[in-house]
């Protein structure tokens, strides 16, 4: 009778073990979301079409079950409460070098090819398709283009699903929004990407994969950067030095539930994809508008553009010329500045940069610019005064890049004959690596909205263009 005492009582001892394991994982609280659940399939549905005219698929029937395969035993493994059953999992590869992957609202997720052929193990696969997935069972996304909204984005759909989907792929669909102000809101928070690594790596223990997979699999990515710009996955995902432990520590509290790891299909499948051709573009719109910057080429109407047809250039970071010291006049139905007559202007649905040759062009299927000029308007709070508005909108930038750092403080000024303020920030350049100096300039438009103007030039050329910056500042005009 003792011994089966004895029994029972390790048994139970095993099961409290066990219990206390699975409830010792961290408890993950999805953030408040004024969208509705039709909302995220609506607009990732919306997201999805955009991409897929834009981003060239590979339709290789056993690439694309196994990928399904994988893609499927996640969800199923998605905990109960963040289940929703109007969501439409669906998988893609797409034909791009570039090691990424994301995920839509609604959970339409698209894999680059690149990220499965630096893959080591169907593990490290699994574990970034894990974390994208979470993103849209914490319904992520909308969650995002609500706070873009309220900041900064305007609020047309292209514009919104830009913010939803991040990175490369959203500065195409946003319409260039990933000049300026957008880039920073192509990047979720450092809190959603924390909460879709803790809770990836719950859902891959949950199917079965070893969650340390996830951790192992930034090492993978950050070491295939070394020497390299940046892997568009860490460009449009912050990557704070301690998240390969963070990631470890919460596998130490979770049970892997019937690990069944089919490397051997996963190297199959490698081989398979390395004897497909890749693809010699990156994207559709890419192949579209390739060519001489001047040579005229129709667009989809997805980069910025002066007049009717959309800018290329070089690469930022190639030699740019200095100001021009003689000026134009730039005009429209809001304002008017001048600006260096060797600048051009590049125009964005709510906003328009003005950039010298060499300081912008394509750089991972995104528009940015090195040198220059940022001119628009964000909606804000109505009720909110001018320094508040100002913090707001700054405090939104500064949230989905954690490298905009301010110098001292607000400084009170006049521009354009209204009252308005100045703060003055550096930020690390995700073209060149370069600490950049930023200086935001805010005022109060009479319709509410805040107008800002924002000069941006590299730390070791400021004084290369301070005299431009005056000149543009003491020459604006504002139609209100």
């Amino acid at each position: 009778m003792t011994k089966i005492k004895r029994t029972i009582s390790a048994i139970l001892l095993v099961t409290f073990l066990v219990s206390s394991s699975i409830l010792a994982q961290t408890r993950i609280v999805a953030p408040k979301n004024p969208y509705k659940i039709a909302d995220d399939v609506k607009l990732g549905q919306e997201a999805s079409n955009e991409a897929e005219n834009k981003l060239p698929l590979i339709k290789d029937r056993q690439l694309g079950d196994y990928l399904v395969r994988v893609g499927e035993r996640l969800v199923d493994a998605i905990p109960p409460e963040y289940q929703h059953s109007e969501f439409r999992f669906s998988f893609k590869l797409v034909d791009a070098k570039e090691i990424n992957a994301f995920a839509l609202p609604g959970g339409f997720t698209y894999v680059n090819r690149g990220l499965i052929e630096v893959a080591k193990t169907e593990g490290e696969l699994a574990g970034v398709m894990a974390h994208e997935i979470s993103h849209v069972a914490l319904r992520h996304g909308t969650a995002q283009a609500a706070k873009a909204q309220k900041y900064a984005i305007g609020a047309t759909a292209g514009q919104i699903l830009g913010a939803i989907v991040g990175g490369g792929l959203g500065s195409v669909i946003a319409g260039g929004s990933q000049l300026g102000i957008g880039a920073y809101f192509l990047k979720f928070s450092r809190e959603y990407e924390t909460q879709a690594d803790l809770l990836g790596a719950q859902i891959m223990a949950q199917a079965g994969y070893d969650p340390r997979d996830l951790g192992n699999m930034f090492r993978t990515i950050e070491k295939e950067s070394k020497g390299k710009s940046g892997p568009e996955f860490l460009s449009s995902h912050p990557n704070p030095s301690n998240r390969y432990e963070a990631i470890n520590r919460e596998a130490q509290l979770l049970k892997i539930r019937n690990s069944d790891q089919n490397n051997q299909e996963f190297s199959r499948m490698q081989a398979r994809l390395g004897g497909l051709p890749v693809n010699t573009v990156n994207t559709r719109s890419e192949n579209a508008n390739s060519g001489n910057a001047n040579s005229g080429n129709t667009g989809t109407g997805s980069r910025p553009t002066t007049g009717k047809n959309p800018i290329t250039s070089r690469a930022p970071g190639s030699r740019v010329a200095l100001p021009s010291p003689r000026y134009k006049t730039y005009s429209d139905n809001s304002f008017q500045l001048q600006i260096p007559e060797n600048w051009r202007e590049l125009k964005d649905q709510n906003s328009i940069t003005f950039a010298p040759e060499g300081a912008y062009g394509q750089v991972s299927q995104r528009f940015v610019f090195t040198h220059g000029v940022l001119v628009g308007a964000a909606r804000i709070n109505q009720d909110s005064n001018l320094r508040q508005a100002t913090e707001d909108f700054i405090r939104g930038l500064q949230e989905g890049n954690p490298n905009l750092r301010q110098q001292g403080q607000y400084q009170r000024t006049s521009l354009a004959n209204h009252k308005a303020f100045v703060a003055y920030f550096t930020n690390i350049s995700d073209v060149t690596g370069r600490t950049e100096n930023v200086a935001i300039y805010t005022l109060r438009l009479n319709n509410g909205d805040l107008f800002y103007l924002i000069p941006v030039t590299p730390q070791s050329e400021a004084s290369s263009y301070q005299r431009a910056f005056q000149r543009i500042l003491s020459s604006i005009e504002i139609s209100d």
